[in-house]
């Protein structure tokens, strides 16, 4: 039987190396290729076009892993995507799901629950925690404009009145007196609460709410 061959993209090396580990041992499966930043990991899905592409969601720069899972699906459609992160919030298991992605395992689930959601997602199957899948159903139901907006932070309610204004990354954090970067990890974290696709349909939401 042939193995089946998995893309890893985690920007930390150790994280890398331990994951390489962890699956080469396992005789179905094969690593084929490694990224450290969601271009990275679009470009080599492209490239190499693996049964499967192990995501985080944040990278140091760049890229999201929401955004590379979306481009991959794109690019490369018989690549199935598992999220692999730290983030349990039910948001963005939600969506990650939009985004393209069959499985999502936290970073603190055991090596077998890791193994088995891979065997899920290669299986044609989706591999999501029935607790976290059932609250991101739940906050998808109950999450109207009004209510939605109400989770967000102050400082992402900010981000978010300026990205309704129109401004750029860059703009915004000038206007707030922070990097672009930060900006940035903001936008992601407002789209993921909203549950809205891109920064265009957060910032219609924003406006909607106005009125």
């Amino acid at each position: 039987m042939t193995p089946a061959r998995v893309l890893i993209a985690d920007d930390h090396e150790l994280a890398r190396e331990g994951l390489r580990a962890l699956l080469d041992r396992e005789p179905g499966l094969v690593v084929v290729a490694e990224a450290s930043t969601g271009e990275q990991a679009v470009a080599l899905a492209e490239a190499h076009e693996p049964d499967l592409a192990l995501l985080d969601i944040r990278y140091g720069a760049g890229m999201d892993g929401l955004e590379a899972a979306r481009r991959i699906v794109e690019v490369a459609p018989n690549v199935r995507v598992v999220m692999l992160t730290l983030h349990d919030a039910p948001e963005y298991a939600r969506a990650a799901l939009e985004a393209g992605a069959m499985g999502y395992v936290t970073k603190d689930a055991s090596r077998d629950a890791l193994l088995r959601a891979i065997g899920q997602v290669l299986a044609g199957g989706y591999a999501v925690p029935a607790e976290l899948m059932r609250r991101a159903v739940e906050s998808r139901r109950t999450a109207g404009a009004p209510d939605a907006l109400g989770r967000l932070t102050p400082r992402e309610r900010e981000v978010l009145d300026l990205l309704a204004e129109g401004g750029t990354n860059k703009h915004i954090a000038q206007a707030l007196g922070v990097s672009p970067g930060t900006v940035k990890a903001h936008v992601e974290r407002v789209i993921a609460k909203l549950g809205v696709r891109d920064r265009t349909q957060a910032a219609v939401l924003a406006v909607q709410a106005r009125r």
